[in-house]
């Protein structure tokens, strides 16, 4: 019986009829092959192009002329560059800080609080109501938001005429001082719903016995919060970070739509600066440095944002249960 049983197993190992081949592994790159070949006609060779194009000097039409690191120079005593990369730090805070600390709170709120008292359908109605302006086409919002702060008949500058405080009304978008501030509340509006959405999802995967025990222990919603969601959750915060960060970095629609840079370059980040020197100033080999510069930080931030989750990861992966 034992000599029968290893002699089938043996022609079990050995026979592989028609259809059940064996499949080398080196097959599966060709899977991967469009998306490979996509990525690179669609970034890797526009972006070496344009680093290309970032030594020349050219107005778009004729031969570029080598210039060398002229443009690069030329970049680290601009001042309006500086002035828009500074603007783009506050984007940094608008679109990422205040969204994340704001989506977690929310977050944890609606999936602790919200769903177990009203019901998960009522949270998941909020979180689609949070999340709706990330649907919108980012010119529709531009557009609505710019009727709302517009100085004569917005309908900021009307509600606060009705109730008393016309005393406050502002030119939001017109004004040098405050105009800045008026995108960044745009965008705070824009980006909260994304973070919401994935840190509600994280929460689904935490064990509600922890919350259980933490409440038999007495802790209130906001110890639960901090010594239980967040501690938790800790690699999609660093997710939702990373991926907010580059937005912002990159953000142009907003800026274009409400502000154009304006007033007087106050609303300025550096996609929108390489933009008006691309096309308007007609300057490409200097456009192409900035956007070269606007690049390799992005890169050089998801490169620190992967880390940073890949730490979080190991050690959650490495905490004892």
């Amino acid at each position: 019986m034992t000599v029968t049983v290893e002699q089938g197993a043996r022609v079990a190992r050995e026979y592989r009829g028609p259809s059940h081949p064996r499949r080398p592994r080196d097959s599966y790159a060709l899977f991967l092959l469009p998306g490979v070949l996509g990525f690179l006609a669609v970034v890797i060779v526009p972006f070496l192009m344009n680093t290309a194009v970032s030594f020349t000097d050219w107005q778009g039409v004729g031969s570029p002329e080598w210039s060398g690191l002229a443009n690069y120079r030329e970049l680290l005593d601009d001042s309006e560059f500086w002035a828009s990369f500074r603007h783009s730090l506050f984007m940094v805070v608008a679109m990422a800080v205040l969204p994340t600390g704001i989506g977690l709170v929310l977050a944890a709120a609606l999936f602790d609080y919200v769903g177990k008292h009203f019901g998960s359908r009522v949270a998941a109605v909020l979180r689609a109501c949070f999340y709706l302006p990330q649907v919108l086409p980012i010119a529709v919002a531009g557009i609505v938001w710019s009727w709302i702060l517009a100085p004569d008949d917005g309908s900021l500058n009307e509600l606060l005429g009705a109730v008393g405080l016309g005393s406050w009304r502002q030119d939001w978008l017109g004004d040098p001082d405050i105009a800045l501030y008026s995108v960044m509340g745009v965008m705070v509006w824009v980006q909260i719903g994304f973070p919401l959405v994935v840190f509600m999802a994280g929460l689904e995967r935490v064990d509600p016995q922890l919350y259980e025990a933490a409440e038999l222990d007495g802790a209130g919603w906001w110890r639960r919060f901090w010594h239980v969601t967040l501690p938790q959750i800790r690699p999609e915060v660093f997710v939702v970070l990373t991926w907010c960060t580059i937005a912002a970095l990159k953000v142009f629609g907003a800026v274009y739509v409400l502000t154009k840079g304006g007033p007087g370059g106050a609303t300025d980040v550096p996609s929108y600066f390489s933009f008006t020197t691309f096309f308007e100033k007609t300057q490409v080999g200097y456009g192409a440095a900035i956007s070269t510069v606007l690049t390799v930080i992005i890169m050089a931030v998801s490169l620190i944002g992967l880390g940073l989750q890949t730490r979080a990861e190991d050690a959650e992966e490495g905490a004892p249960a």
